[in-house]
């Protein structure tokens, strides 16, 4: 059996890392209640016009965009989201997985030097550089503080290569914010945009829903520039987006984690107290007969 002053040392540290976790679990909850508001204002306003202009591309409009053009996929972009700092459970672990599945799933089909990797977040970039790749950019500040403008920014050069048949295919992979204990692993086809996956979606909605939905268009001043405008700026509000839904998920999964650590504490210190005072009686009694022992003696 330990000694109390062993027993008594692993409290104090316990007690210490306790109140770490407690602090941490605070903050975490108090940066989670801020991204929860965000992603929740801003993820049904990107649907719905993302749903908006995909149901109106597949609608039979005579319009043509390059952005809805799949073609014989020679270069592609992934775009991975993570965090900044560990601490926060399976969240890095589970994208940098779900990352290297999705680079072995098109190594087969195109060259090493032609998988372009696009890491937000400081944990996924150190995973690329160890898997071989360079990094497209260093993007870690967005991934810490997310803004619009660098969102815009990295969805700009994607257009710019996409357009430019630099890269023929790319690919968001981040956590999706489902709730505060629940994380889902996503990966979306960013471009070109998937108008199947949208007509698949009509395919479970109601009739009146239907009906709405293949309603005629009253469009100004033409469909061209209709979507000449509004498709880069869908695609620059679906990065923003994403970045918030990782922020997010981030924040939830290490609420969660310094939960799960604070309780786990607690539990220890519970146990180690038990033992600190049974070895303390222990002690107490053995002092005890060795009173009575020489006092008989």
């Amino acid at each position: 059996m330990a000694s109390l002053k062993e027993v008594k040392g692993r409290i104090n540290s316990i007690n210490g890392t306790l109140k770490i976790t407690s602090a941490m679990k605070m903050v975490a909850s108090a940066k989670l209640h801020k991204a929860q508001g965000d992603i929740e204002n801003m993820l049904p306003y990107e649907r719905r016009l993302h749903h908006m202009l995909t149901n109106f591309l597949s609608s039979g409009q005579s319009v043509e965009s390059p952005f809805i053009v799949k073609r014989d996929v020679r270069k592609i972009a992934i775009v991975v989201f993570a965090s900044n700092s560990s601490l926060c459970g399976g969240f890095n672990a589970n994208v940098i997985r779900y990352l290297q599945e999705t680079v072995a799933e098109y190594a087969q089909a195109v060259r090493k030097d032609d998988i372009l990797i696009y890491p937000v977040g400081r944990k996924v970039a150190d995973a690329v550089k160890k898997m071989g790749y360079t990094p497209m950019g260093d993007y870690q500040h967005m991934s810490g503080k997310p803004n619009y403008k660098e969102a815009s920014d990295l969805a700009e050069e994607l257009i710019d290569r996409y357009l430019a048949d630099e890269i023929q295919e790319v690919i968001l992979l981040y956590n999706h914010f489902k709730s505060s204990s629940s994380q889902i692993l996503t990966k979306e086809a960013y471009l070109p945009l998937d108008l199947s996956a949208e007509q698949k979606n009509q395919e479970g909605e109601d009739d009146t829903r239907k009906f709405h939905m293949e309603a005629d268009y009253i469009i100004e001043p033409s469909a061209e520039r209709v979507m000449q405008e509004l498709l880069p700026k869908v695609l620059r509000l679906k990065i923003y987006t994403v970045l918030l839904d990782s922020a997010a998920a981030e924040h939830a999964a290490r609420t969660m984690a310094m939960q799960i650590a604070t309780d786990n504490a607690n539990d220890l210190l519970q146990e180690l107290t038990l033992l600190y005072n049974k070895s303390r009686q222990q002690a107490i009694t053995n002092e005890l007969l060795d009173i009575v022992g020489g006092t008989m003696a």
